[in-house]
């Protein structure tokens, strides 16, 4: 730990630390039942919906287990049985959690689909993954039945709210019938509890199948980055916590990294279904009283531009903020130390091996821009081609051991890939599991990240990695985001290019420019250039620049440099054809 005069103990807390994994294991019983027994499960709350008023404004505990419980009869009576998977197309609301606990609970499997997913995305999953149960609501319920007819073991789907009138059986009134009396599934730690699809970005989506152990795996990452959360830190006397986070309850960082481990304190978790933006993040955080959070470098740019005082503005509680998805880079450190009052705690780690590296402020210090250091519990080394581990400021893949430095298994890894074990297979070099992300590990154990290995190329000869020009451009006034790609060129291999995302006041000056367009992108476009050559490598700077209303996101907020590189390509080919 970081003490009062500020010296770091990390070593002493990373080298004591000690996985306890039981040999059974169920999430719903450690993230609800064991709450819903207390004496205040009738007032203890599990998640609040935010733009709601009155007595629908809160789910206590106890109505969690109960809902869940009914859910779980209704299950059983469509036949689903332990390990059959059932699909869960909702974004944050009640019903989502309950989805959740009630599939646990069963001994099934919850496959979370996001909202977002347009048909064929749907139809690729939901045949892949065998599901014989959909829950979907309004925002989903189109596109499932559009795409039922090729789903031929979707035997059942259940609508939520207005979906039920789409749907084979109605939530509402079916569950009015259930008994609230369940008697939860024995399911082994090894057991399946999750499947998510992988986004795809290098292939068909893969799906990765997660043990409910997996959970004890994510927490001491999620206690570290949180600041202790629910805890003071010092005398491990319990507070006052609110949780909230953006992410979609369907994607890892939304389900394993905000919705489950504050189910699994005890605390609440406030739901919110609609679309971000900086205003609604600031005033949510306000209203409820959050102080913990999970946000995307993305959302915090936007955070920083539009508010770039926001004490002047908003009486905020953050205790703690975790960002992960991207670099954050020094930018948006920076604002979050100065004018949020927080540390950002970054995190790294992906759907197979979740919430391995990063910071946590208040124990060891942060260093601006990097990933930070391996949580405890977890073994994470930066390796070679041949799984050799690299010496410091060599870059290498990002690659996490089965076995903690005890020689105990770590209880983070996923089963592995849904009817693929050849993938998995080429996941692993010996007990080594590699992400696929390129970073350095520097003297005291920090990691810096470089980018997916997808995404670094070189550029007359010299290897870029796109974070670090990308940081650089966000700390202009004039620029919101940024995506830096390779163009082709005959003569150099490639070119840096950069799309950029303008800041609000200056996109509606470009518009109504007098001067036109060209004149005014060519000064700005000068400006960037010069502003990045002052402050990076001369080959770094970008030798064009375009501008964009939007850059292309995965719905889990990371940006797909990949479309705009291979949007780059095709420009090239067909110039030359």
């Amino acid at each position: 730990m970081q003490d009062s005069q500020g010296r770091d103990n990390y070593h002493a807390m990373h080298g004591s630390f000690g996985w306890h994994v039981p040999p059974d294991f169920n999430i719903a019983r450690e993230c609800c039942a064991r709450w819903a027994v207390r004496r205040d499960a009738d007032t203890r709350v599990a998640v609040i919906a935010h733009g709601v008023k009155g007595e629908g404004a809160t789910m206590t505990y106890a109505q969690l287990q109960q809902r869940a419980n009914a859910l779980s009869n209704l299950l059983a009576t469509l036949g689903v049985h332990r390990g059959d998977r059932v699909a869960i197309v909702m974004p944050q609301r009640f019903e989502t959690a309950v989805a959740y606990m009630a599939v646990f609970q069963l001994g099934a499997v919850a496959m979370p689909l996001s909202m977002l997913f347009g048909p064929e995305a749907l139809e690729y999953r939901l045949q892949d993954s065998e599901a014989v149960v959909a829950i979907c609501d309004e925002s989903s319920i189109a596109n499932v039945d559009q795409v039922r007819a090729q789903c031929p073991l979707l035997r059942e789907v259940i609508g939520v709210g207005a979906a039920a009138a789409d749907a084979d059986i109605d939530w509402q009134a079916e569950l009015q019938g259930m008994s609230t009396e369940f008697v939860y599934a024995h399911t082994h730690a090894d057991d399946a509890a999750v499947l998510i699809y992988t986004s795809g970005t290098t292939g068909p989506p893969k799906g990765a199948l997660i043990p409910h152990r997996a959970l004890i795996g994510n927490l001491s990452g999620f206690v570290c980055s949180q600041n202790w959360f629910g805890f003071d830190g010092q005398s491990n006397k319990k507070t006052d916590a609110v949780f909230w986070s953006p992410a979609d309850w369907a994607w890892t960082g939304g389900l394993m990294d905000a919705l489950l481990p504050t189910l699994y304190f005890g605390r609440p978790i406030v739901g919110y279904n609609g679309r971000f933006n900086p205003e609604l993040a600031f005033t949510l955080i306000q209203e409820h009283g959050v102080t913990h959070t999970f946000l995307f470098p993305t959302a915090l740019k936007a955070m920083m531009k539009v508010f770039p005082e926001p004490r002047e503005h908003f009486k905020l509680k953050l205790q703690a903020i975790m960002s992960a998805g991207e670099a954050v880079g020094d930018a948006v450190f920076a604002y979050c130390r100065d004018h949020l009052g927080v540390i950002v705690n970054e995190m790294f780690g992906q759907t197979e091996i979740n919430y391995v590296v990063g910071n946590c402020a208040r124990y060891w210090p942060a260093r601006a821009g990097s990933m930070g250091r391996p949580y405890p519990g977890h073994r994470v080394a930066v390796i070679d081609d041949e799984g050799r581990e690299c010496p410091p400021g060599v870059p290498g893949d990002v690659a996490v051991n089965r076995y903690d430095i005890h020689g105990d298994p770590d209880p983070i890894f996923f089963l592995g890939y849904w009817k693929n074990e050849n993938a998995t297979r080429a996941k692993y070099t010996g007990d080594w599991c590699r992400t696929g992300d390129l970073a350095t590990r520097d003297e005291d154990g920090y990691l810096w990240y470089q980018g997916r290995a997808d995404d670094v190329f070189k550029a007359a000869g010299y290897r870029i990695g796109p974070s670090e020009i990308e940081n650089c451009l966000v700390k202009h006034p004039a620029v919101v985001n940024a995506a830096v790609v390779p163009k082709p060129d005959r003569e150099r291999g490639a070119l840096v290019k950069a799309y950029v995302v303008l800041a609000p006041h200056v996109a509606q000056a470009r518009a109504i420019t007098t001067r036109g367009q060209n004149a005014f992108d060519s000064e700005l476009i000068a400006q960037l250039q010069a502003h990045v050559k002052d402050k990076l490598a001369p080959y770094e700077y970008p030798k064009e620049i375009e501008f964009i209303e939007q850059l292309p996101m995965t719905t889990t907020g990371k940006v797909q440099r990949r479309v705009l590189r291979l949007q780059e390509e095709e420009r090239a080919r067909s110039a030359a054809s």
